[in-house]
């Protein structure tokens, strides 16, 4: 019986759409869940929901759940771990407090100084997953949906390159389902491809039975002032292929766009946004809870919609079909214009042996040169971290291109040393905080 362990169950409707996906394969054997969360209300919630998706589904299915992550990652062939380190109190600090000082985010989880704090909460539990699967599940595949991903897994190559660990993300999909809806063309038998870095890959391959799609999407860009309005249709203007993340997402990525009032308001950009979001992810949680505790059925997505990548590993692995996927891995000859040993997207095929990421070549070299950046930001946070640096933090926050376009220098070190005031009990103490982490 395939064991499937979820760390950071809590996120139930997360787990729901997972699970849903998993159980839609007809061809899985009775699968073995386990579940983690360090609380308990979220952990039952998520609990009660896997055996609601199973009895709607009508599939058997044994669920564990425990508040203790070595019991859950104990015989693991899968973990899949979406925890968010923090919750939403620390999200808002991350946005509200750089907003304070005049510092502009709309999601603050993937770079820039959002991403960095994101990251330094997150490093340290990730070290300890590490060591529980070291000892626990050494053969289990790891599949990372956490942010900020390229930062996660490279953190997990780092410090534990033994581990099978992958990074996924749909945005990709989402991306292309988007534009092909966009242009009146049908997703089904659209051929695509993306590479770069997690949120911020271009998609340099889209066509449809021989015909590449970019010409109709130019020409519907340049004839529509309103699309000329959105945050990715400017990129993909000035860049000339299209990036793999939402306009609120990319936004923060670049010092483009959140610079001045002026261009918040030109490309109708919300910052903060992710507060919004986060909250009516709570509100989705209270909903599931109640729907439960009345013995209702929770609604599940359609049957249609393309599962998620995690879903689709585990297949693919447990029955020998071969598909062809997204994935965030270290660049060990995949992209050969972005640094060695940092986390790449690129397309991997999948199958019985597991996840083999498909060598690129060189991407577009704007592209590129935008991706360094991001990945400098990475780089310098992983530094800072593993080498218990404080000031390297800071020169990686200095390196974004938003933060830089705002503040000055001093004004990034006042603001790095607030965060990490405001994180301290999350942070290890090498680095300011008071989390012990040896």
């Amino acid at each position: 019986m395939p064991t499937i362990t979820f760390l950071g169950a809590g996120s139930v409707v997360f787990t729901r759409q997972l699970v849903t996906d998993l159980l839609r394969f007809p061809d899985l054997p009775t699968l073995d869940i386990a579940l983690h969360d360090i609380d308990g209300e979220r952990l039952e919630v998520a609990r009660g929901t896997v055996l609601n998706v199973a009895e709607q589904l009508g599939r058997d299915v044994r669920v564990t759940a425990s508040l203790v992550r070595r019991e859950a990652l104990t015989g693991a062939d899968f973990v899949i771990n979406m925890i968010q380190v923090g919750g939403i109190d620390a999200t808002r600090i991350d946005l509200e407090l750089p907003a304070a000082h005049g510092l502009r985010q709309t999601i603050g989880d993937t770079t820039g100084v959002g991403g960095v704090f994101r990251a330094l909460r997150t490093f340290p539990v990730l070290t300890g997953i590490a060591r529980d699967m070291q000892e626990l599940c050494p053969d289990a595949w790891f599949l990372n949906y956490t942010n900020p991903m390229a930062m996660n897994v490279w953190w997990m190559s780092v410090i534990a390159p033994e581990i099978k660990a992958v990074g996924l993300c749909h945005s990709v999909y989402w991306t292309v389902n988007d534009l092909c809806d966009l242009i009146g063309v049908p997703l089904e038998g659209t051929h695509y491809r993306a590479a770069g870095v997690n949120h911020q890959a271009w998609l340099t391959e889209w066509s449809r039975d021989g015909e590449d799609l970019y010409p109709r999407l130019r020409e519907l860009i340049d004839g529509d002032a309103d699309l000329q309005r959105r945050v990715r249709a400017e990129i993909f203007r000035r860049i000339g292929f299209y990036p793999t993340e939402t306009s609120e997402h990319s936004a923060e990525y670049l010092d483009w766009f959140l610079r001045s009032d002026a261009q918040i308001e030109r490309f109708r950009i919300e910052p903060l946004q992710y507060i919004g979001i986060s909250e009516e992810n709570v509100r989705e949680f209270h909903e599931a809870r109640e729907l439960l505790a009345a013995g209702q059925p929770i609604p599940l997505h359609e049957e249609g919609d393309a599962a998620e990548y995690a879903p689709q590993i585990i297949h693919s692995i447990l029955t020998g079909i071969t598909r062809e996927i997204h994935v965030n891995v270290p660049n060990r000859g995949l992209i050969d214009n972005l640094p060695e040993e940092a986390v790449v997207e690129v397309p991997a095929s999948v199958d019985a042996d597991g996840v083999h990421p498909i060598a690129w070549g060189s991407i577009p070299a704007a592209g590129a040169a935008l991706n360094r950046t991001y990945l400098s930001v990475a780089e310098l946070t992983i530094r800072g971290a593993r080498e218990g640096d404080p000031e390297m933090v800071r020169r990686a926050v200095l390196t974004d291109p938003n933060a830089s376009s705002t503040l000055t220098p001093a004004q990034i070190w006042k603001l790095c040393d607030e965060l990490t005031a405001a994180h301290a009990g999350l942070l290890p103490r090498d680095l300011g905080g008071t989390l012990q982490t040896a």
